[in-house]
């Protein structure tokens, strides 16, 4: 199996900054995308950004130039810099990992989610 281990997370102020990580570990051959979602309070959980093992990446239009995800595909973990925070960033954040290949390239048959980490932005 896999394990998602975030950390990172904690309360700042508005337009502070946070660099949230996500390292994957277990039976893993390789890992196609990895990213992170965001749930906040009475709302449905969504994606914030994304980054595939080809180097392209997706955010949400309400993080765009303000967020930065990386991967570093050797280890296996996934960066999220998030700058100028605002109060509507407030959310739990998730790590993801999807189309996750194991031992001998067979590929799980679902994405892997870590436990989530707290971001709070309020002054």
């Amino acid at each position: 199996q896999v394990q998602l281990v975030e950390s990172g997370g904690g309360l700042v102020q508005p337009g502070g900054s946070l660099r949230l990580s996500c390292a994957a570990s277990g039976s893993i051959f390789s890992i196609y995308g990895m990213g992170w979602y965001r749930q906040a309070p009475g709302k449905q959980r969504e994606l914030v950004a994304r980054a595939t093992n080809s180097g392209s990446t997706d955010y949400a239009d309400s993080v765009k130039g303000r967020f930065t995800i990386s991967r570093d595909k050797a280890k296996n973990t996934v960066y999220l810099q998030m700058n100028s925070l605002k109060p509507e960033d407030t959310a739990v954040y998730y790590c993801n990992a999807e189309k996750v290949l194991g031992p001998e390239m067979i590929a799980y048959g679902a994405p892997f989610w870590g436990e989530g980490t707290q971001v709070t932005v309020s002054s």
